[in-house]
């Protein structure tokens, strides 16, 4: 079938990205699923970092590549199954996309952890499905699974979750990723108790939806970090006690609010000195988590005895720690309960050939999420 997509076609190249137009929307040829795959209508696309960090070069991928990891949509077509795979899927379900397909037969799915799953990563680095396999017929790249970014994709049904259809499409891609990531990493890579004292440095939609799960968790205090005004304003309407500018004072600031450090430390950034200073405005005995992908490149530094003589831990989080199979639509039922309110993180709504300018957006710090809606 003949699919409209925006495909990235150059990485690294200059901003504006209105102007080098490194995502290109065309036309391309889409293979049927197979084996244990789903075709899915794209109803709805998320603008994430991990997106951002493709297009800007600090996260190489193979190119051509159909970008676009958070998203949602109605399946239309299920592969053969005469296997397991697939077969729980059914023509005119709504599905939440998740960017780490889970084998769940390798070591670390069978470990409960499936955001680990050594196939699923194989495939993610290589651009393919978790078969190995690419659908589209011109010889493009799959983006972590997914492709999102164009009106119909062929995953995984290893990548799909089916949720609630009078969940509106817009906000059940939120999950895929956003709230999935963030609010996961305060669930369970925090572990947020109630009456702790909660920071978050970086208020993108992984940040804000760390906020609304700390909240959710009873957090007594919690203060949420970021450079950019309108993203504090928000944060203190979600929640938040108190916000801090960010910059090089952001530390003394989050450790004078929380009598000497926060219990919990959410960094999302994506940055090494963010991320050191996350560590530095914990607490004695607390806790650091850090979702963020800086560039390969980049070290961390920091004082080696604090983790034993302070009982530091210092804990990486991928997709928020979670079982997306266990935890979207867990998170789905505290969003219809008005524990999680997902919706006030979209900042805008754009067109599929509105990309380019959507990740200048992004990439200036302005945007909490916007969503492609088709």
């Amino acid at each position: 079938m003949r699919v409209k997509a925006a495909v990235l076609v150059a990485s690294g190249v200059e901003r504006p990205y209105a102007d080098s137009r490194p995502l290109q929307v065309t036309e391309l040829e889409l293979e049927p699923p197979g084996r244990g795959e789903i075709l899915v209508r794209i109803g709805a696309a998320g603008l994430c970092h991990s997106d951002l960090s493709v297009i800007n070069g600090s996260r190489p991928r193979p190119l051509p590549m159909v970008l676009g990891h958070e998203a949602a949509g109605e399946v239309v077509e299920v592969g053969p199954t005469d296997d397991i795979d697939g077969a729980e899927f059914a023509v005119g379900d709504h599905v939440v996309l998740a960017f780490v397909p889970a084998c769940g037969s390798c070591r670390m799915c069978l470990a409960g952890r499936p955001a680990l799953c050594e196939p699923g990563a194989v495939a993610n680095r290589a651009g393919t499905l978790l078969s190995g396999e690419r659908r589209w017929r011109g010889g493009e790249h799959h983006h972590l699974g997914v492709s999102a970014f164009a009106e119909y994709a062929v995953v995984s049904s290893r990548s799909a979750v089916r949720v609630d259809p009078e969940l509106p499409l817009e906000l059940a891609a939120l999950f895929g990723c956003a709230v999935l990531t963030g609010a996961g990493a305060a669930f369970h890579s925090a572990e947020v108790k109630p009456g702790e004292t909660v920071a978050v440095f970086g208020l993108g939609g992984v940040g804000m939806a760390a906020l609304l799960a700390a909240r959710a968790a009873g957090a007594a205090k919690i203060v949420a970090v970021d450079i950019v005004q309108a993203k504090r304003d928000l944060a203190a309407r979600l929640g938040a006690n108190h916000v801090v500018g960010g910059g090089p004072d952001a530390v003394t600031e989050v450790r004078d609010l929380t009598d000497g450090g926060a219990d919990k430390v959410i960094d999302t950034t994506g940055s090494e000195h963010v991320l050191a200073q996350a560590y530095h405005a914990t607490r004695i005995g607390g806790t650091t988590v850090t979702v963020g992908l800086p560039h390969p490149d980049r070290q961390l530094v920091l004082p080696a005895l604090s983790l034993v003589a302070e009982e530091r831990t210092l804990r990486g989080s991928y997709l928020g720690s979670s079982v997306p199979r266990r935890d979207i639509p867990r998170f789905v039922q505290l969003y219809q309960a008005g524990l999680l309110p997902v919706h006030e993180l979209v900042s805008g709504r754009l067109r599929l050939d509105q990309v380019n300018e959507g990740f200048d957006q992004l990439a200036s710090g302005e945007a909490v999420r916007q969503v492609i809606v088709q």
